[in-house]
């Protein structure tokens, strides 16, 4: 369970209990689940695949409506309860105030829109910008994340853009809005080590262009090391650690902390 000093987290996360019912029976995937973010903040979630990373993920943004599906306890940002919040209200805030990188950019993004008309409509929406305006701005993101000649890049679909420039657009989307939290759901897997190293690179940075505190959800161990200030461990649905990135890195209590820990090659 969180021990954050802070008297007044960014994100507040107490005992999120999210469980599926299948054939009349119900199953846990995240049980009593607590964290706290601070601002600026970047907060590594690690765990293994099925651990309950992106499930918890998709209940932060609201993104869970399927029936058979109940998620309790308490999501509170910036002093306000955000669980169960209309749908309405939270439309709202999904996008302008928490946004999310998805895992896969080529599933995440509508693959009959442009990469442009879809982050101009964010910029309509949240921040009711003009066409013209919209269009500004989306390629002022799309270069500030690297991504050449931006003005024609902007008017591809998203099966015409490679891996790493799916994936800058999918972040470039994200902070169209300069949300107070980002959350990345393994935002460097399939991607080359280069590209890899460029986007941790550009994580890094936004904390500090931007002000945004970060979720990083990730399996690598490497990933947390250079990039996050403290870290989360969970484990079949349960936190099982939680710390500064180098107290845990140097002196982790839990075994399957370790376990991760020795999985990362020389």
């Amino acid at each position: 369970m969180s021990t954050d000093t802070h008297s007044h987290p960014l994100l507040d996360v107490r005992d999120l209990c999210i469980s599926f019912t299948s054939r009349g029976q119900s199953i846990p995937i995240v049980e009593n689940m607590s964290f706290s973010m601070a601002g600026r903040e970047i907060l590594g979630l690690v765990g293994e695949s099925g651990s309950g990373k992106s499930v918890t993920a998709m209940a932060l943004m609201g993104l869970i409506d399927a029936p058979g599906v109940t998620i309790t306890g308490s999501v509170r940002f910036k002093g306000q309860e955000i669980l169960g919040l209309p749908a309405r209200e939270f439309r709202a805030l999904r996008g302008r105030e928490i946004a999310m990188i998805f895992q896969d950019p080529m599933t995440a993004f509508t693959p009959v829109y442009t990469i442009g008309w879809q982050i101009d409509e964010q910029l309509r929406v949240h921040n009711k910008f003009s066409r013209k305006q919209a269009r500004t701005r989306t390629i002022e993101l799309l270069a500030e994340m690297g991504v050449p000649d931006p003005a024609n890049t902007a008017n591809r679909y998203p099966h015409q853009l490679s891996g790493g420039l799916r994936q800058r657009a999918m972040i470039a989307m994200a902070l169209s809005c300069n949300p107070s939290v980002l959350i990345a759901d393994e935002p460097t897997t399939a991607l080359d080590v280069t590209v890899q190293a460029q986007i941790l690179d550009l994580m890094r940075k936004l904390r500090t262009t931007h002000g945004s505190s970060i979720l990083l959800i990730t399996h690598d161990m490497g990933v947390v090391a250079e990039t996050c200030d403290r870290t989360l461990v969970l484990y079949s649905g349960r936190v099982a650690e939680e710390g500064t990135t180098q107290d845990l890195f140097a002196h982790p209590q839990h075994p399957y902390t370790a376990a991760l820990l020795a999985s990362i090659p020389p």
